[in-house]
């Protein structure tokens, strides 16, 4: 029993502390860059992002747990592969879209991200149906960040590397 809550603590822990540290790393929806993209009207209030994304970890979290049990990490290495493989893509998509302000190859980087997830939610199926449930939201939010994305790449153009040194040193041709 003592180990079964150590294990869904871990568990949890794990996509809380991705999903925090990729916040930290790449910045966030508080950055001067971001708050003057246009947004479409349909947007969800800046409140709410950090809310979802808390609990769709702990539904991730829940839901590699359930995985684990049956079978850990040697009897369901595919689903539990695949899960730690959306896990990073979920990781890298933050410092690629704030960080880098790329929302073109944030769009790129989210579609996979879907479709990781996706699969995921395929391999955990044939495990366990409450943990594909329990990924369900998860996807749907997925989807609505891909909407969101693909509208700032959209209407705010690219965003161009900064140069902040000259190209030639001085010398003039």
């Amino acid at each position: 029993m003592w180990v079964d809550l150590a294990a869904l603590i871990i568990a949890v822990a794990i996509p809380l502390a991705v999903g925090f540290t990729g916040t930290a790393v790449g910045g966030g929806g508080q950055s001067v860059w971001y708050k003057e993209l246009n947004k479409p009207s349909w947007m969800p209030p800046d409140w709410l992002f950090p809310v979802m994304w808390t609990a769709l970890y702990v539904l991730m979290g829940i839901a590699s747990w359930l995985i684990w049990k049956e079978g850990g990490f040697k009897g369901q290495s595919y689903p539990l592969a695949a899960y730690f493989f959306q896990l990073l893509l979920n990781f890298l998509w933050t410092p690629i879209f704030f960080g880098m302000h790329r929302p073109d190859l944030g769009f790129v980087e989210i579609v996979v991200l879907w479709l990781a997830v996706v699969v995921t939610i395929y391999l955990f199926w044939h495990v366990s149906t409450i943990a594909a449930y329990l990924l369900v939201p998860y996807i749907l939010w997925v989807t609505v960040a891909i909407a969101l994305n693909w509208y700032i790449w959209m209407y705010n153009g690219q965003a161009e590397p900064e140069i902040t040194e000259p190209l030639h040193h001085g010398v003039s041709v």
